[in-house]
């Protein structure tokens, strides 16, 4: 087991070394966008570390500042600056998981998430974000959830307590759209939701949430989030205990079929 609570990010990192080679170039932000077609401002924001490059940034900003494929290099390790520095090695790991399965209690997870949703779920972040913030964690939210979708596909599976789904998170219209959401994903041959048993007196999940993970060479870590921090179980027996109560966690929630059900009938509710 071990915490992830690291401050700095690859971006602020990326960001130093954008300015390096700027300031050895001579190069204001605002002469060094207009070479490479972007903004003073989007410049600003990548040596920041407060935004990721995107598109063709790093490409063009390595060949007009002479950096010799140095941006490149330092780019192509970029995790997203926009989550928060104490996720950041959840991100990178999910994106190498051959299979993620996850027990929500008080939120609908990230990955099932309408853009919609998330920017009112940033909008009353605490403490409060600013514009810029906002629509970076919003866009870093819906980034991640090109998993669902990722060849080769992986197994992904969710067990949902009833409750973050009829919470209208954003307005009832909201919720009603983020419910459709949650419908069409589980369609998908590779995704399998389940909502707890919203009639059981008890469950296995009574601990909280957690999200299990596996990666392509068969490593298995389990991650459990808080306020303001997180930690990964990656010791038996705890992990061999989370992988089985979430086996039984499956087998205590209602099924995909029933499931689905119930969720047409909140989403219906209007």
């Amino acid at each position: 087991m071990h915490t992830s609570n690291h401050g700095g990010s690859n971006a602020e990192m990326f960001g130093a070394l954008l300015r390096f080679f700027r300031e050895r170039s001579g190069l204001s932000q605002e002469a060094l966008g207009a070479k490479i077609g972007f903004s003073k401002s989007q410049v600003a924001m990548v040596e920041r570390g407060a935004r990721p490059p995107k598109g063709t940034f790093v490409a063009r900003a390595d060949e007009a500042l002479g950096a010799q494929g140095a941006l490149i290099a330092a780019g192509a390790t970029l995790r997203t600056s926009h989550l928060a520095s104490w996720f950041e090695e959840f991100a990178e790991v999910e994106t190498r998981s051959c299979a993620r399965h996850e027990y929500e209690t008080h939120a609908v997870p990230g990955l099932l998430q309408t853009e919609e949703h998330a920017r009112a779920v940033f909008t009353n972040h605490h403490p409060s974000l600013d514009d810029e913030q906002i629509e970076g964690r919003v866009a870093a939210r819906l980034e991640r959830q090109a998993l669902l979708t990722r060849r080769p596909a992986p197994d992904i599976g969710f067990v949902l307590e009833l409750h973050p789904l009829v919470r209208p998170i954003g307005g009832s219209q909201v919720r009603r759209r983020q419910l459709l959401h949650i419908l069409d994903i589980a369609q998908l041959r590779n995704v399998q939701i389940q909502v707890m048993a919203p009639d059981r007196t008890t469950h296995a999940g009574l601990n909280g949430p957690f999200v299990l993970l596996e990666t392509a060479d068969r490593n298995r870590l389990a991650y459990v989030e808080g306020q303001s921090g997180s930690f990964f179980v990656s010791e038996q027996p705890d992990l061999g205990d989370m992988f089985g109560k979430y086996g039984i966690l499956r087998a205590q929630a209602l099924s995909p079929e029933a499931s689905m059900k119930l969720i047409e009938e909140v989403a219906e509710k209007e």
